[in-house]
């Protein structure tokens, strides 16, 4: 079989990059997450610090809500003004998933990675979601702020995810359309989770 891509979308809490991460490992493959920056700063020459600050200039610009820039696999050439504009930075990171998705099998997390690899048959979209009280108490957790800091971080997190995805693909991000899977982690244990998965990519690749 040849290579298997599963992205993973996630709303903050319901521990989506956490299964990711433990799926990737029960299957023996890579996970990327933020090494995606990494990766892209090597492929472009763009210091990696700015796609970081290109992430947090986005979370306060009002672009996302009013306009969008669907991805189309261009690159802007290093000659051209807007060559570390945001949106360059985004196809840099696309340009990665898609050579990930060319050498080898992993697990991605984010990015629109669903989106990018949309015309691949060997990747399989998945979204991890849960009930408002069960990202409370994982968000908790991993922040450890009062209840209403954290609800307001999940909402502003969850909004910012759900800008960036339409900015970058036209679609909405919680439309189970989108996405071959749709699991509610509240309902299942991590195992119970990554069982459901590898049994999908079972059935569809055998």
């Amino acid at each position: 079989m040849e290579n298997v891509i599963i992205t993973i979308a996630r709303q903050y809490g319901s521990g989506g990059k956490t299964l990711g991460k433990a799926l990737a490992k029960n299957m023996g493959i890579n996970c990327y997450d933020r090494e995606l920056m990494r990766l892209a700063s090597d492929e472009s020459g763009i210091a990696e610090g700015m796609f970081g600050a290109a992430d947090e200039k986005l979370k306060k610009s009002p672009l996302l809500r009013i306009t969008k820039n669907v991805y189309q696999g261009q690159l802007i050439p290093p000659d051209d003004d807007d060559f570390t504009s945001s949106d360059n930075l985004f196809n840099y990171q696309a340009k990665i998933i898609k050579q990930l998705a060319e050498a080898e099998s992993c697990v991605i997390i984010g990015r629109c990675a669903d989106y990018v690899l949309k015309d691949k048959k060997n990747v399989v979209s998945v979204f991890v979601h849960a009930p408002k009280d069960y990202c409370m108490k994982l968000a908790k957790e991993r922040l450890g702020y009062p209840d209403k800091e954290v609800e307001k971080y999940i909402a502003r997190t969850d909004k910012y995810r759900a800008e960036y995805y339409k900015y970058h693909t036209g679609n909405t991000w919680y439309d189970a359309r989108n996405y071959d899977l749709c699991l509610d982690s509240s309902k299942l244990t991590q195992d119970e989770a990554i069982a459901v998965i590898k049994d999908y990519i079972k059935t569809r690749f055998h």
